[in-house]
């Protein structure tokens, strides 16, 4: 009969969303309603002849066979009132349904369904499909050697998520981890978990990929290298260190922690130590090398990243 929204539109829980035709729904509960008053009227009968039959019966004038007829009357209307009742709620809820709302707060998206069109319960295509933006949750994944460290977190106090654009380049917004699966699941070795963001400027919308960061742990005072400084050997992992006469050295070093392009040092440098981050397959130790300066990344104090090339 009726469509109360545009397609796209902020909605808020209870706004109007479709009317139904009514008719054939308020029809049933007006019947309902009529029987009801009915079987009062018939009830309000059935009283009086009880009030008359106990007072013949008091004077031996009534049969205590037609008291307890006429008692089973009463008791059976006063029943079947109850199940009047019951048909009335459930046609008036029939007559409820007609007028759809808006279940959530949300932005609509396309109309399914226009005014005049027939619609069913069974339906599986909906009138409009409504998406919370406001607050709006983020499912992430993060590795299962993880879930230890996130549950000291979450423990400490609320642990900040970051949900940056699909490159990594572009943080959206930031909000706070909500909730963590209660298994880990053994096929991928993963634990899924939630996230919850306030969404205020939409930047987060139903169905963006995204990739999150998940801030359990700041290591302070630590040395940082980029991720390509380091190199595998048979004796484990090592760095080149440039020294102070443009001659190559290897050190064995020891990589607490590693992502988005950088490691944690914990043992092997120091900060202010210049380590080779390119052209490593020419080197060896001793080799003289003419090294270029990189620009640091924005980050904790690190060893300075330096790209080497061979001297002749």
């Amino acid at each position: 009969m009726k469509i109360g929204f545009k397609q796209g539109q902020m909605v808020k829980e209870g706004d109007l969303i479709a009317q139904i035709d009514p008719r054939p729904y308020q029809a049933a509960l007006d019947q309902a309603e009529a029987k009801k008053k009915q079987d009062e009227t018939n009830l309000a009968n059935a009283r009086l002849d009880l009030a008359r039959y106990t007072d013949l019966a008091k004077q031996n004038f009534a049969t205590r066979q037609q008291l307890d007829t006429q008692q089973a009357n009463v008791t059976g209307l006063e029943s079947q009132i109850k199940g009047d009742q019951g048909v009335i709620d459930n046609a008036r809820t029939q007559v409820d349904y007609t007028t759809i709302t808006a279940p959530i707060s949300g932005r609509t998206g396309f109309r399914l369904v226009d005014q005049g069109n027939n619609v069913h319960a069974a339906d599986t295509t909906g009138i409009v499909t409504i998406v919370q933006l406001q607050p709006i949750a983020v499912v992430l994944t993060a590795p299962e050697d993880a879930v230890v460290a996130i549950n000291q977190a979450l423990a400490k106090g609320d642990v900040e998520v970051m949900a940056q654009s699909s490159d990594g380049t572009k943080t959206l917004a930031t909000g706070k981890l909500a909730l963590v699966n209660n298994e880990v699941d053994q096929a991928a070795g993963t634990i899924r978990m939630k996230a919850s963001f306030d969404n205020k400027d939409n930047a987060l919308w139903p169905g963006l990929s995204v990739t999150t960061r998940l801030l359990v742990d700041t290591l302070k005072q630590v040395t940082v290298v980029p991720e390509d400084a380091v190199q595998r050997g048979p004796n484990g992992l090592f760095t080149f260190v440039i020294g102070d006469d443009n001659k190559v050295q290897i050190h064995q070093i020891k990589v607490a922690q590693e992502g988005h392009g950088r490691s944690v040092i914990s043992d092997g440098l120091s900060p202010g130590q210049k380590v080779v981050t390119a052209g490593q397959y020419r080197l060896q130790q001793g080799t003289l090398v003419d090294a270029k300066e990189e620009a640091p990344p924005n980050a904790a104090p690190q060893a300075s990243a330096t790209t080497a090339v061979n001297v002749p």
